[in-house]
């Protein structure tokens, strides 16, 4: 049984001030030649498919021209909600899309029943498991563990009985202990949205969305695809997983690399020195840039003039005296995104002409993490 696996598709998506429309229909055409050449039994999408809850008209209209051309090469899809999704709006006609092999994750109601494929080792059954808080978990089993992230999966997975004698997979959309996070992805208070590996192993394949990263975790076969496309400076080589399936307890893994139409790279020099013939002439002036200018002062119009040699610079930053006073940096001289609890005690001590207390930042930390576990 030959899978292919993706997530984190994220359309309609802006970085910055760029739509990544165009290069989003690029790179999916891309996973549409690859279903030509590997002919699998599945694609899972494993959450993400958009930005936002209400997403463009014009993503909604791209993915419904990349699900009927994988429903044309007779490829079952099964496809879950994740956290930047609405589950009532992609679980629409879901009844109707099943019976053209487009199987959608229903919003969670305590139950997930398995779609079968069969090959010549018999079946093997697939369950989509929507992303899920704690709450969404509470409300049907609600004299069960379910205040951690760890303990609502759990009791979520119990519920989901899989055959220990059959081969199981299952598609969810969670951040499980251990992965490696990337700059474009949602930040959480204290890693409260951690679940921790061993809740999946009654599980042959775990097709994991949430991160951007290509990972395993704990096992080779607990996998993140990540995403198709870089949404973040220093996300690395993007690509999509092939997992075969043979008798149980028989799990190969492929990663197959993506080309984007345009590449996310970071540039480092003086205005000089980046602006140079000789320095831009063999690389590709219309990827989306990162410039960091090392020159002493800021560049006046800088951004501007830069654009005039790469038209999709996204982000101008200077590193000299005046910037490093500014940066929060950690052992090895490494950038640090500061979390949302440091944000707040930065506004507070603004506000107030004092840090908070030990106390404070513990109550702000619960608060946090109360207000984004809940159901919005």
């Amino acid at each position: 049984m030959k899978l292919l696996h993706l997530s984190d598709l994220h359309l309609g998506k802006r970085v910055g001030a760029f739509s990544m429309l165009e290069d989003q229909a690029y790179i999916l055409d891309q996973i549409l030649a690859i279903l030509d050449r590997e002919a699998p039994d599945g694609l899972l999408v494993a959450g993400d498919v958009y930005d936002k809850s209400v997403p463009p008209a014009e993503a909604v209209a791209l993915l419904d021209r990349f699900l009927a051309q994988v429903v044309r090469r007779g490829v079952p899809v099964f496809l879950i909600s994740g956290n930047h999704d609405s589950p009532e709006r992609l679980a629409f006609a879901a009844g109707l899309l099943a019976g053209n092999g487009v199987y959608l994750s229903p919003v969670y109601d305590g139950t997930v029943a398995p779609v079968t494929l069969t090959d010549r080792y018999g079946p093997v059954h697939i369950y989509l498991l929507p992303f899920l808080k704690p709450a969404h978990v509470r409300r049907f089993f609600p004299d069960e563990p379910t205040e951690t992230f760890t303990q609502a999966l759990a009791t979520a997975v119990a519920h989901l009985a899989p055959d220990p004698a059959a081969r199981n997979v299952l598609v969810t959309h969670q951040f499980v202990t251990g992965a490696v996070r990337s700059d474009s992805e949602e930040i959480t208070v204290g890693g409260a949205d951690n679940v921790d590996a061993s809740v999946f192993d009654g599980f042959d394949y775990v097709a994991l969305g949430h991160l951007h990263r290509p990972q395993s975790v704990g096992r080779e076969t607990l996998r993140y695809s990540g995403s198709p496309l870089a949404y973040a400076f220093g996300e690395g080589e993007k690509s999509v997983t092939v997992a075969e399936l043979g008798e149980k307890g028989q799990v190969s893994l492929r990663a197959i690399p993506l080309v984007p139409l345009r590449a996310m790279r970071e540039i480092r020099g003086t205005y000089l020195e980046v602006t140079a013939r000789s320095f831009y002439q063999d690389t590709n002036t219309r990827d989306y840039l990162h410039i960091t200018l090392t020159d002493p002062e800021d560049v006046p119009d800088g951004a501007a003039r830069l654009r005039v040699i790469y038209p999709n610079l996204m982000r101008l930053d200077y590193d000299n005296a005046r910037t490093r006073r500014d940066q929060v940096i950690e052992e090895g001289g490494q950038i640090r995104q500061r979390s949302p609890l440091e944000l707040f005690g930065e506004l507070y001590e603004k506000q107030n002409n004092r840090p908070m207390s030990p106390e404070q930042a513990e109550l702000a930390a619960r608060l946090m993490g109360q207000i984004w576990e809940e159901d919005l």
